[in-house]
């Protein structure tokens, strides 16, 4: 055994043994919390909302973000966990992570759902790497207690976007600078 062998063959262990403790998330509970809580967000979105149902029929997938949690003062930055469904099954999860700068106080949690309209827009979405929400995105829903815009123009826009549920104060919620990343939770 040679004097080099001695010396790093220890710091090689240990070094093995912390990779070895970290884990991939699979075998926890983690994505039964998910899905159950964009259930539980789908379930409010409808009742609230009754015309997301429509939507939601019509599209070809739809990302749901139970909550997302916001904060900033001067600089702030958000992040949530949610599920990409299709067909009303869950296909994949992913995150939501967004940063943005500017006058701005507070701290906020909502939910969000895209609706992805064509199939396009929601394959675009599942090929990128990290999509992030840009023009061809429209607002159906801010939570301002108006209905649901479900007409025929809205239904040809590739991504609609539905925000509602919101507590706490922060001025604003757009996903403008919002990227979502797929995850095994």
């Amino acid at each position: 055994m040679s004097r080099r062998f001695a010396l790093f063959a220890p710091a090689a262990l240990a070094g093995l043994s912390l990779v070895s403790a970290c884990g991939n998330g699979v075998g926890n509970s983690a994505a039964a919390t998910i899905d159950a809580r964009a259930d539980a967000t789908l379930a409010e979105m409808y009742s609230k909302y009754p015309n997301t149902r429509i939507l939601a029929q019509k599209s070809s997938g739809m990302l749901v973000m139970p909550l997302v949690t916001e904060a900033g003062f001067g600089l702030g930055g958000g992040y949530g966990r949610g599920v990409l469904r299709v067909d009303g099954v869950t296909v994949d999860y992913y995150s939501a992570i967004k940063g943005s700068a500017g006058f701005q106080i507070g701290a906020q949690q909502y939910a969000h759902v895209l609706f992805f309209m064509t199939p396009a827009a929601l394959s675009n979405f599942r090929r990128s790497s990290g999509w992030t929400v840009g023009a061809d995105a429209e607002y159906v829903l801010a939570d301002k207690g108006d209905g649901v815009k479900a007409d025929s123009a809205t239904l040809n826009t590739p991504v609609l976007v539905a925000i509602f549920g919101r507590a706490g104060l922060l001025v604003g919620a757009t996903l403008e600078g919002t990227k979502y990343t797929r995850i095994i939770p």
